[in-house]
């Protein structure tokens, strides 16, 4: 490809620059029309507005500006979750948003703020209370858009590290992650696997421990449940198996299926003589006894799996669990719960390995909501701007299911398919004009998305999860 002015023209006033290619000579200028590469992000606006997010945010932000000229701090909260989900990783490509002729417009702003005040809006997050009153009510929020489930939903716990290597940042500490012991934030979050809804999130410091602060965490999640939400099971990994978490639930008579750690009372048992049961599961073979721990106040029921590890290398498998210096040839699992013995054992360890959705929300929140991008000097302000990333995540999760998706997709697929669909905007007759660049097949696709949204008549008809 070959790159040419116009002939004859003057640099500072060519009107086209001329682009030579293998079969065509293509020109290419400037136009002075108002065009968007994020017009698609008209159905997900449309979506905000049709929950009054905008009021929402007005009820439950903190901040009281004083300058005439300021804006308004839900306009920020709606410019900032608009460029998460445009893909922005950092508070200054949300900024860069500013150029873009039509947000305002469908967000209904003023227009987007720049990279200092949106600096300044989540410095505004002081404290732990101040935080949970605002993003309290919005995990509730989404809460209350569930639908309720006759056999109830599953809560998972989990924690992720966030790496920060300049690690000047307040809260970002030394803490063990995947890459060894490095500075780093490390978040909480909670999950309702069936929905893949992300229903509560506290920041910590890097160097805090799994279960850190797990009990008012739980406790804070319970107490915002609505009534229609009835949890079937909590689920944990290992780094939650403690005493004081496991008497917490049973007080309140909920069921649970958390990693046991294989310390050395727990693999005493594992050598002893069980009984081994074969399973359908080709390799896996299940036990169970009556355990307690030296700080357990009661014996618990655990279930014990163990994998053959070379039948599971042979049949291309990846075997799960800790292998046991004193039993080769075998990886071994404990899970400690408190369902009835009328649950098998194989069933439980099932239940169990279907948190690994919590996983793959992690991942989300990972590579397309900047979790480990976004970090200001202050803690809480990082909080904030967390809290409002994964609240932006949540939002995926409801547009998809407003739209009736059974096939969930990610926001990075979300926006090609749907977000970054160009148009122009203009006025006609007094009257804000959007035309989409939507190729003629797909234009019914994208009316019934429209249809769905802004009916006011709720309809059980799904819209496709893409064009055609």
């Amino acid at each position: 490809m070959q790159y040419a002015l116009s002939d004859g023209a003057h640099q500072t006033v060519t009107e086209f620059i001329r682009v030579k290619t293998p079969t065509e000579s293509i020109r290419i200028g400037f136009t002075e029309q108002k065009v968007s590469g994020y017009a698609g992000l008209s159905t997900f606006t449309s979506f905000l507005l049709w929950h009054r997010l905008g009021e929402v945010f007005g009820k439950l932000l903190p901040h009281r500006p004083t300058s005439p000229n300021a804006l308004p701090p839900g306009d920020l909260a709606m410019g900032f979750i608009t460029g998460i989900l445009s893909g922005a990783q950092k508070l200054a490509q949300v900024a860069f948003l500013r150029k873009d002729v039509m947000l305002p417009s469908l967000l209904g702003i003023e227009r987007i703020g720049s990279q200092s005040t949106f600096t300044r809006f989540f410095q505004g997050f002081k404290s732990a209370p101040q935080n949970a009153a605002t993003f309290g009510p919005l995990w509730r929020w989404c809460l209350e858009r569930l639908p309720t489930r006759s056999g109830g939903y599953s809560l998972d716990l989990d924690s992720t590290r966030l790496l920060h290597e300049d690690s000047h940042q307040e809260g970002v500490a030394v803490g063990y992650t995947r890459l060894g012991v490095k500075p780093c934030l490390h978040p909480l979050l909670a999950v309702l696997e069936e929905v893949k809804l992300v229903v509560g999130f506290w920041l910590r410091p890097g160097n805090t421990s799994c279960a850190n602060n797990v009990i008012d965490f739980t406790r804070e999640l319970l107490a915002r449940m609505p009534a229609f939400i009835r949890l079937r099971v909590i689920r944990a990994d290992s780094g939650f198996c403690v005493a004081e978490w496991l008497d917490f639930l049973e007080l309140r008579a909920l069921k649970y299926i958390v990693v046991a750690k294989l310390l050395q009372p727990l693999q005493q048992i594992l050598k002893k003589d069980l009984i081994w049961k074969p399973t359908e599961v080709p390799g896996t073979e299940v036990a169970e006894a009556i355990h307690q721990e030296a700080n357990w106040k009661t014996g618990r029921r655990v279930v014990l799996i163990r994998h053959r590890t070379e039948e599971k290398i042979a049949t291309g498998q990846r075997p799960g669990g800790k292998t046991l210096l004193d039993c080769p040839g075998y990886q071994y699992q404990a899970l400690v719960t408190n369902l009835p013995t009328t649950v098998r054992p194989l069933a439980i360890w099932r239940d169990y390995n279907q948190r690994a959705g919590c996983e793959g929300v992690i991942k989300q929140l990972d590579g397309d909501f900047a979790l480990p991008r976004l970090c200001l000097d202050s803690f809480w302000a990082t909080e904030a701007a967390l809290s409002l990333s994964v609240f932006s995540y949540n939002l995926c999760v409801l547009f998809q299911r407003h739209l009736g998706w059974k096939e969930r997709v990610t926001a990075s697929t979300l926006r090609f398919r749907l977000f970054t669909t160009g148009g122009i905007i203009s006025q006609t007759g007094g009257i804000t004009t959007i035309r989409l660049s939507v190729p003629e097949a797909e234009r019914p696709w994208c009316l019934a998305v429209f249809d769905k949204i802004l009916s006011l008549v709720p309809s059980c008809n799904a819209v496709g999860a893409r064009p055609g």
